[in-house]
């Protein structure tokens, strides 16, 4: 039974916010863990290694963007940041450190609770069986699936989890044209309420990371007024 419970550690000071969620959480079936500033978010993440954590901004002693980021420096586990504040530097900010994902205060349970089972749904997808090996090949960037990696000119690179997720869908979909509505509703799930910006985030940082002048992609392209399309390169 234990294998199949998922842990979520919350890191929250706000106590109304914290005995909602522990309710509400529970009740979906998963495990809470609560960390209540930044310092204890970091050690309870050292101690239970939770499968996915719900990040407040705003913390004591540590922010959110200061956890997430020292976080991304040995984990790529799920990290969906709450902010009070709907400002879009907030969320790029979030981004840009490595959350996958952000819901904005107040919130509803059914919201995040769908959030959340999207982003475990396809972190348990990313585990198939092994004896498939297929490595996903666009250009100079490599994409394991199975282990999770992804290499540019011959060098590894690190991906956080939604930033992988949205390079694997693209090059699976090579040399077609993918909508901003497809792209958003596979990889942020059909209940994702955010606007379309997140995505525009996670394709500038993966430009960053794949391509030779991010200025000039040459693998990620705009589409305009429709989406993005990765090039099928045959080299």
């Amino acid at each position: 039974m234990g294998s199949t419970e998922m842990t979520i550690l919350v890191a929250e000071d706000e106590e109304s916010f914290i005995e909602a969620l522990e309710l509400g959480l529970t009740r979906e079936g998963f495990v809470v863990e609560v960390a209540r500033d930044g310092q204890q978010a970091l050690d309870q993440f050292e101690k239970v290694h939770p499968d996915l954590i719900l990040l407040d901004l705003m913390l004591p002693k540590m922010s959110g963007i200061d956890v997430c980021r020292a976080i991304r420096t040995t984990s790529q586990v799920p990290i969906i940041m709450v902010t009070a504040k709907s400002t879009e530097i907030d969320t790029v900010v979030g981004l840009e450190v490595g959350a996958d994902d952000y819901v904005t205060k107040p919130y509803s349970m059914r919201e995040l609770v769908a959030r959340i089972r999207a982003v475990m749904r396809r972190r348990q997808g990313d585990e198939t069986p092994p004896g498939k090996d297929k490595i996903i090949k666009g250009g100079e960037v490599f994409l394991d699936p199975e282990r999770h990696e992804v290499s540019v000119r011959n060098k590894l690179v690190k991906l956080p989890l939604k930033e992988f997720e949205l390079l694997e869908f693209l090059m699976n979909n090579a040399g077609k044209v993918l909508t901003r509505d497809i792209i958003i509703d596979r990889i942020w799930g059909a209940y994702y309420s955010g606007d379309t910006k997140t995505l525009d985030v996670h394709v500038k940082r993966l430009r960053s990371k794949i391509e030779r002048d991010p200025s000039e992609p040459k693998l990620i392209t705009t589409i305009r007024g429709l989406g993005y399309r990765f090039e099928d390169q045959k080299r």
